[in-house]
């Protein structure tokens, strides 16, 4: 505990979430395993980063045979995997092939090397809720399995594992271009979150916007909500008016690009208002998405 009273190992500005308590490592691939067309789920080997990764937190990682792309990639938390006791072994991430990374982690096979550096940044706050309702877009469902599954008391992340105020109800809220890019609706499912799926050409699901499943489901008035929310910018943006309009709490996760992943070069800076300032919302500063971030409350994000 800290001088205001909070529990500094479960918020979200505890030096823990930050670089310094990063780990850098060579781990081992145990599976490269499609789930949709063009998306991947990558499994790791690494008890370590396992143990003490939280949902929302994210890794970098590279590939050490490769000096093109010389950079790392950030890639969020999927879930972690265990053993039959619940012991962590390693963790898992999803991925959609769209540039020259992610083709070439594509192309690696079990036993095959990365660097990963992480856990980073600070993730979804254990704050309690009736209903919890994630909303995805594309690749933006992938932070949202382990939160999920934490909510609904599956099992526990972070050393020593953090306590969560257990939800009623998990529904994830995802839309996708066609039903041939709908990745992970199973682990989902098998999870216990009740899964609504919007496509564009509807093909699978809703006809129409995900924003739309969001709005039917605040509808039904399942208790207490709480919004949880990561995908393409246009998107979170309409996500976020809709949960000012319906005074519901709402965090997004962004996917802004980063260089570093560590705070030291400054290109995923993100404007973020300063409403302690200024309750008018006209004050803002620039945050660096990987260390103030990715997690940031929807009402102070400048779209």
């Amino acid at each position: 505990m800290n001088a205001t009273g909070l529990d500094c190992s479960q918020h979200a500005l505890s030096a823990a979430y930050y670089a310094d308590a990063a780990r850098q490592r060579s781990v081992k691939i145990v599976e490269n395993t499609p789930l949709s067309r063009d998306t991947f789920r990558l499994r790791l080997a690494s008890p370590e980063l396992a143990s003490h990764i939280l949902p929302g937190q994210f890794l970098m990682i590279r590939l050490p045979s490769h000096e093109s792309p010389l950079l790392a990639r950030p890639f969020a938390l999927y879930d972690t995997w265990c053993d039959d006791s619940g012991t962590p072994l390693g963790l898992d991430i999803g991925y959609l092939v769209v540039g020259k990374a992610t083709r070439l982690l594509k192309a690696m096979r079990t036993g095959d090397s990365v660097e990963v550096w992480g856990p980073l940044g600070n993730g979804f706050l254990p704050q309690a809720t009736e209903h919890l309702i994630m909303v995805a877009g594309g690749i933006g469902q992938t932070p949202f399995l382990a939160l999920g599954r934490e909510y609904l008391g599956g099992r526990p992340y972070g050393n020593p594992g953090r306590e969560v105020p257990p939800a009623n109800k998990v529904t994830l809220c995802y839309g996708v271009r066609s039903k041939q890019f709908a990745a992970g609706i199973e682990d989902f499912e098998n999870a216990g979150i009740s899964v609504k799926i919007s496509t564009d050409d509807g093909s699978l699901g809703h006809h129409g916007l995900v924003t739309d499943l969001l709005k039917q489901t605040l509808d039904q008035r399942l208790g207490q909500c709480r919004i949880v929310c990561c995908g393409p910018e246009p998107m979170m943006h309409a996500v976020a008016r809709i949960a000012h309009e319906r005074e519901v709490p709402c965090q997004v996760s962004l996917e802004t690009p980063m260089a570093c992943g560590i705070g030291i070069c400054f290109s995923c800076v993100t404007k973020v208002r300063q409403l302690e300032e200024d309750p008018t919302g006209e004050v803002w500063d620039y945050k660096r998405t990987c260390v103030d971030g990715p997690v940031f409350d929807a009402a102070k994000i400048v779209f």
